[in-house]
């Protein structure tokens, strides 16, 4: 019987088997709640986006089968959030003996001590209850990492001071483990963890119990282990030993967003863009798309170390980039909203550089250039697919031909992340037929998205080879593109 099916929680052993309490293994207790949770209809795992039909049903069939297990996957693919929604799967809250360092089944306790209670104090031995967010415990594997941190060791200290002999159990130190028995234990980036500390953990996952150093005593642990790694560190930081690996009988494998719609779900629950104290700050759907595409660019490019992966934290960070820098222009120029563009991304190139991982010829181009390489790439993903062909036609007849005809005839835009709404508004409005062009094909609305599409026009252009640009220190020029062939020709 589930503790939320006792109305008071009992207080001691005798209240606790009146009340009709039926003891369960861990991994049973996660079975029987994940099949009631099927059977209701609910969400397994809520929050994980993009895995309904690839990693969710691996993890229920382990959860299921009662499988200790490991998630494998590049950084950013939600490895941890997975482990640690686990807890949502256990009942709310498990009796334990009170002043347990295991955390004793009243029915059924592994220590000497927790025995010693039920045999001197019977029914009236104490009772508390343990949350299921205590019973979730969390370690990343560190090569400093011990035997005695995980398991545990002999204590001289304790077994001096109460004037016990080494081979009495009250001269143990619990480590991890025992004192998360009946409960979860995730071992973050297991390759980190040294090989003689991975041999450690063979006996729990193969007969369940643990023995510490030579003491005579054996516990038989109740525990579900899981863990995760990332398959570069197998070769970068270390390995995973092949007998533990043959212990853990699912191995789930993780994946980056597969479509557009996913990525920008789980930017839109992750990233902080919701800020005290407010600003008005409106993100067009084109730039959100944009700003999904540049993890897209990164993920392809040949400047990234594809084996490294890129996380999409990277996109979150980005994200919340563009709002801030937006919210600065905003607040300088007096604005009570703003509307993001352009040149918020660029102006966020910082969200890039430190999140993706460079090949030789990535770090050839520099960290800044590879990032404004990956903005420019979403630019024109973006722009091919929401707007007409920018080379259909001829001369002027095409759908930009009043744009670039403006250019040719010697006209250039100055554009900067720290203009007004209305500075910009007019810079770009001198530019026949852009304003239209993004009415028709962009859908904005207000004068904010207006101006924010004719940038991401001009952008467009630019990826598309239809017109240049200048990078200055804080502005750019968008301008003919013979006008510099021309002048090259003259000098």
């Amino acid at each position: 019987m589930p503790s939320r099916d006792i109305p008071k929680r009992p207080t001691n052993l005798g209240e606790l088997r009146a009340a009709g309490w039926k003891s369960r293994s861990i991994k049973q207790e996660l079975r029987e709640n994940l099949l009631a949770r099927l059977q209701s209809g609910e969400p397994t795992f809520p929050g994980l986006i993009g895995y309904d039909h690839t990693v969710i049903p691996q993890l229920e069939n382990a959860l299921l089968s009662s499988h200790d297990f490991i998630l494998l996957g590049l950084r950013g693919q939600a490895k941890t959030r997975i482990l640690r929604s686990l807890p949502g799967l256990l009942d709310e809250a498990v009796p334990v003996l009170a002043g347990s360092e295991v955390n004793d089944d009243p029915f059924a306790p592994i220590s000497g001590w927790g025995r010693t209670q039920i045999k001197e104090l019977g029914d009236e031995a104490p009772v508390t209850w343990w949350s299921r967010d205590e019973r979730f415990r969390e370690k990343l594997a560190t090569p400093d990492v011990s035997i005695a941190d995980l398991i545990g060791d002999l204590d001289p200290i304790k077994a001096a001071t109460r004037r016990l002999s080494f081979d009495d159990e009250g001269s143990l130190h619990f480590g991890l483990l025992p004192r998360t028995h009946r409960g979860i234990v995730a071992i973050n980036e297991l390759p980190d963890l040294q090989a003689r500390i991975q041999v450690g953990l063979l006996n729990i996952l193969e007969e369940g119990d643990v023995q510490i150093r030579g003491f005579p005593l054996r516990f038989p642990l109740d525990i579900l282990l899981v863990f995760s790694a990332n398959p570069e560190d197998y070769t970068n930081r270390g390995r995973i030993i092949t007998p533990l690996r043959d212990r853990l009988a699912s191995q789930i494998l993780t994946h980056y967003p597969r479509s557009l719609d996913d990525a920008k779900a789980i930017t839109a629950q992750e990233a902080r863009i919701n800020r005290v104290p407010a600003t008005n700050v409106v993100i067009p759907e084109f730039l959100v798309t944009l700003v999904e595409q540049v993890s897209f660019a990164a993920r392809r490019s040949e400047f990234v170390d594809q084996a490294s992966g890129v996380s999409a934290r990277m996109t979150i960070a980005l994200m919340e980039t563009v709002v801030s820098n937006a919210e600065r222009r905003a607040v300088k120029t007096g604005d009570a909203a703003v509307v993001a563009r352009i040149s918020d991304v660029f102006a966020a190139t910082a969200a890039i550089s430190g999140k993706v991982e460079l090949v030789y010829e990535g770090e050839r181009e520099g960290p800044a250039s590879v990032a404004r390489h990956l903005i420019g790439q979403a630019v024109k993903t973006v722009f091919d697919a929401l707007l007409p062909d920018a080379y259909k036609g001829d001369g002027d007849e095409g759908a930009f031909g009043g744009v670039l005809r403006h250019f040719r005839e010697g006209g250039t835009i100055d554009v900067s992340d720290h203009l007004s709404e209305q500075d910009l508004h007019d810079r770009l409005n001198v530019i026949p037929g852009l304003a239209e062009l993004v009415s028709e094909h962009l859908e904005t609305v207000g004068r904010g998205e207006l101006v924010s599409g004719m940038e991401l026009v001009l952008e467009g252009l630019h990826q598309n080879s239809l017109l240049s640009k200048d990078e200055l220190i804080d502005s750019r020029v968008y301008k003919d593109p013979f006008d510099d062939m021309a002048k090259s020709l003259d000098h």
